[in-house]
């Protein structure tokens, strides 16, 4: 079975090559299967790859059925199971994103304000070479004092 993105779909459909559509169960989703007037299978694809689009709501797909111009389906739900649930869309885990984002967010707030108070900052600037001198002092009397104990 062949993989069709949602533009194919599009085309597809508007050409008049679009046969029939089933909104087919599995596992916790559903899945477009399209069937083209050559007599070749497709299913709906995601928008960058040959994975199967999965839709964890039947309306959701019907949205995105009804969208492309396809009033008509038929459902497979034999091997739907609703009790079998895609986790890694849970609230849980979708929450867990936004505290890491709302973080990173954070993050680049207070180092761009670091950096503008740097810019701001009307002090003399120190040359390259007046810091190394005194970061070879500092090395040094560490030197010393490590080698005295």
């Amino acid at each position: 079975m062949n993989s069709m993105t949602l533009e194919q779909f599009r085309a597809t459909t508007s050409a008049g090559g679009v046969k029939s559509v089933t909104l087919k169960g599995q596992g916790g989703g559903f899945f477009i299967e399209i069937s083209t007037r050559s007599g070749q299978g497709a299913f709906l694809a995601k928008a960058r790859s040959t994975e199967p689009r999965r839709f964890g709501n039947p309306t959701s797909a019907l949205v995105v059925l009804r969208d492309v111009g396809i009033g008509t389906a038929q459902i497979d739900a034999t091997q739907w199971d609703p009790d079998q649930k895609d986790m890694s869309r849970s609230r849980e885990v979708r929450g867990a994103a936004m505290r890491d984002a709302h973080q990173a967010m954070a993050h680049n707030r207070a180092l761009a304000a670091g950096i503008q108070a740097s810019m701001d900052d009307l002090s003399p600037s120190v040359s390259h070479d007046d810091v190394m001198a005194r970061m070879d002092a500092r090395i040094a009397h560490h030197r010393e004092t490590v080698s005295s104990n």
